[in-house]
């Protein structure tokens, strides 16, 4: 068995049916995004950047382009057309890869993907308009219990044309993601798949659920009522799978957030030290706000 590579985040699909609309969202919030990008299998995408990963504001734009899922291959454009015809929200969680094609055959051999690698390019602009060549390799995972999520991990092949210190200052302050947020029911069930996807040599386990610590933010499975905690709202899950709810921000003022807010007319909650922008006005995802830690 070829052991899995130990991952850190990439980045997260946010799926809208209005990628306009989500980006109007996404710049009230304070941050700053790229323009539109267009995928051949019929999803657009509007990027928000972060030090260390990236949010993914995805709609299916052209669902005559969209091809069906086949033997090995999964159809990012399917999962989402699917995706959106019942809810918006984050879909996808994609973890950074050196290796793609390791990787597929470390998912396959662990039983949780038995896909190929999916390599693709585009076009990406600079914030001065230039143009530069970007291309990605795709290894898909998937739980079959936690239908509403997938699973990735994304080798960049010109990360130097991608990583740009000139998308990552935002109004709000945003510097990095610590952290995603899923929920279960039984986070317990989940710890197998965790440790396999992530490559983490530990994952912690205790009674809010269980965390996969990565070299690049951490990934939370909570269940309910510690989810509840964290968001200071009433939390509950749609089955026994996972969903992927939440993203975290650290962030270097909060008051200057919540003021940015009010005065942009979001809905914003202050909860345990942190700012919550909740699913009904974040086009069904939730996002957290906390204090960078020093040091």
């Amino acid at each position: 068995m070829n052991p899995t590579i130990p991952h850190g985040l990439d980045h997260i699909v946010h799926a809208v049916r209005d990628v306009d609309a989500a980006a109007d969202f996404y710049v009230r919030a304070g941050f700053m995004l790229g323009g539109r990008n267009r995928h051949p299998w019929g999803t657009h995408n509007r990027i928000v950047q972060l030090k260390n990963c990236y949010i993914e504001i995805l709609e299916v734009a052209e669902p005559e382009k969209i091809v069906p899922h086949g033997p090995r291959f999964f159809s990012f454009g399917a999962f989402h057309r699917d995706f959106v015809a019942h809810r918006e929200g984050f879909s996808m969680l994609l973890l950074n890869s050196r290796d793609a094609v390791q990787d597929a055959r470390a998912f396959e051999a662990a039983g949780i993907g038995s896909f190929d690698v999916f390599d693709f390019a585009r076009e990406g602009k600079r914030p001065d308009g230039s143009t530069v060549k970007l291309a990605f390799s795709l290894a898909f995972a998937a739980e079959p219990n936690s239908p509403d999520v997938r699973f990735a991990v994304c080798q960049h092949r010109f990360p130097e044309n991608f990583w740009n210190p000139a998308f990552q200052t935002h109004a709000n302050g945003a510097q990095r993601v610590p952290g995603v947020v899923m929920i279960a029911s039984d986070p317990s069930r989940h710890r197998d798949f965790l440790k396999a996807y992530t490559g983490a040599t530990e994952v912690v386990s205790n009674a809010a659920g269980v965390t996969a610590h990565t070299e690049n933010g951490d990934v939370e499975i909570l269940e309910p009522s510690a989810a509840s905690d964290l968001f200071g709202s009433h939390v509950k899950t749609g089955g026994e799978g996972m969903t992927l709810s939440a993203v975290r921000f650290s962030v270097a003022d909060l008051a200057r957030i919540e003021a940015l807010y009010r005065q942009n007319g979001l809905a914003v909650r202050r909860h345990a030290e942190r700012l919550i922008v909740p699913p009904e006005e974040a086009f069904g995802a939730t996002l957290v706000f906390e204090p960078a830690k020093v040091g």
